[in-house]
């Protein structure tokens, strides 16, 4: 069965070349399309500066709560460009919208990580897995949504986060199988790889 999803911005059609992107590993995008489960005031002196990022530090989410499991497996680290990094705040504010937290949030960015490396596809032409889109290679006819739906970063990151949120006891489920459960990936055990820097980049984007 199939969710339908409202886009909360409908963006333009984003086309990306193939070209930087030869070592990525599809596994196949989310070919099941969306499932559907039973988605006195101190004086101005005693406040030294180191204070204050003191406390922006602490906001940030600790590991045992980014990865309660620990790692599986050996981990993979690519370096981001401000498009990427922006791509992860935009699926952690989605994230912490929906009321995931940081688990949801790292297994968000590691699910992207492993279809797109975090970059907003758009059609490869001869490279692409049939119709498979954006962050997450989402495809449009599977249900996800359309074109300029699903390469909307915002919007896709709702639409995984929201199928994750219904499955049971997601929080407590190994990452790989939590993104299996949505993606339904011929290669699942293909997430585990980026979880330990996908849950850096969530602790970094945290309070930004």
């Amino acid at each position: 069965m199939k969710t339908t999803f409202t886009a909360v911005t409908e963006a333009s059609f984003v086309r990306k070349t193939a070209l930087g992107i030869a070592g990525l590993a599809f596994v196949g995008g989310a070919v099941a399309g969306p499932a559907s489960h039973a988605f006195a005031s101190p004086a101005v002196h005693t406040a030294p500066a180191m204070t204050t990022v003191a406390a922006v530090t602490s906001d940030k989410p600790a590991m045992d709560k980014l990865v309660p499991h620990g790692t599986q497996g050996s981990q993979s680290e690519i370096s981001l460009s401000k498009e990427q990094t922006d791509n992860a705040k935009a699926i952690t504010d989605v994230a912490k919208k929906l009321g995931m937290g940081e688990r949801g949030a790292v297994i968000a960015v590691a699910t992207s990580m492993q279809e797109s490396k975090l970059e907003n596809l758009g059609h490869l032409g001869d490279m692409n897995d049939h119709d498979s889109l954006g962050l997450f290679q989402q495809r449009p006819s599977s249900g996800w949504g359309t074109p300029e739906q699903i390469t909307d970063p915002t919007y896709a990151a709702t639409a995984f986060l929201s199928n994750l949120k219904q499955v049971d006891g997601w929080q407590d489920l190994p990452l790989t199988v939590a993104a299996q459960k949505v993606q339904v990936s011929a290669f699942p055990d293909a997430y585990a790889q980026w979880e330990n820097q996908a849950a850096h980049i969530v602790q970094d984007v945290w309070t930004k």
